[in-house]
């Protein structure tokens, strides 16, 4: 990779991350490339959210590092990595209750160090982007959940990050809601020239919307490529796809 074509990448390089003999993740790997959808997919316990928190910062790896834009972030604390260009949602919902929608997300725009008229606008956009003005002046503790799943992103992207990585933003929404996140999140990275990172167990949603799938079992690789590519690796189907498919959560034929 030369320097030129580093600063449009996110690289995981052998990360390994134990927890008191447990191993969580396990010399993983992974690239994430600007204007590119990259799903993140495994079992329960399989390391997914793990993996996010060592790239957010939440946790340090126990080895291994990380580079955004070619620039090395491994073990920086989470403030520094998100003013780094690296932006993410949680499997929680976590929003300011006793603020508007439109504060909460312009709060997330400051917390990188936007202007007051920076994060406003920023805010702004954002909400236009996830379909949620009606929404703005509301205090964010009258929100449908589905609603407050979109704020969440909002916020994320008021942050106008290099790479936004969402912990299961579809979960809990019914199928008309997995439907229309699919289709506010899918033109994002082109639109904005950011690689995202999803993690989801609605495989309706990751088959449809991911350029590529890189799938973690015991914290360790076992698949990555294209969806209909790894979705034929005998590993996967055995450790995932094929439990997907039990809980009717498998993909479109």
């Amino acid at each position: 990779m030369t320097e030129r074509s580093a600063r449009d990448w996110l690289v995981v390089q052998d990360v390994t991350k134990d927890f008191k003999g447990l191993r969580a993740l396990d010399a993983v790997r992974v690239g994430l490339e600007r204007g590119e959808i990259l799903g993140l997919i495994g079992p329960n316990g399989s390391g997914k959210t793990t993996l996010i928190n060592v790239i957010t910062g939440v946790l340090p790896p126990t080895s291994g590092g990380i580079t955004a834009c070619g620039r090395d972030i491994t073990g920086l604390p989470s403030f520094k990595i998100a003013r780094a260009g690296i932006a993410r949602t949680f499997q929680t919902v976590r929003l300011f209750r006793d603020l508007t929608v439109g504060e909460n997300i312009e709060v997330a725009a400051l917390s990188v160090g936007k202007s007051r008229r920076a994060a406003r606008r920023a805010a702004e956009e954002a909400i236009d982007e996830l379909g949620i003005a009606h929404w703005t002046d509301e205090f964010a503790s009258v929100l449908p959940y589905g609603d407050e799943r979109r704020v969440e992103v909002a916020r994320a992207l008021a942050m106008t990050p290099d790479f936004l990585l969402l912990d299961e933003p579809a979960a809990g929404l019914n199928e008309q809601e997995s439907e229309d996140l699919l289709r506010i999140l899918a033109p994002i990275p082109t639109r904005r020239n950011l690689g995202m990172l999803i993690v989801d167990h609605d495989m309706h949603l990751i088959m449809r919307l991911c350029d590529r799938l890189h799938v973690l079992n015991y914290g360790r690789t076992i698949g990555a490529g294209e969806p209909a590519e790894v979705r034929r690796i005998p590993a996967v189907i055995e450790a995932y796809l094929g439990s997907a498919a039990e809980e009717g959560r498998d993909a479109p034929a």
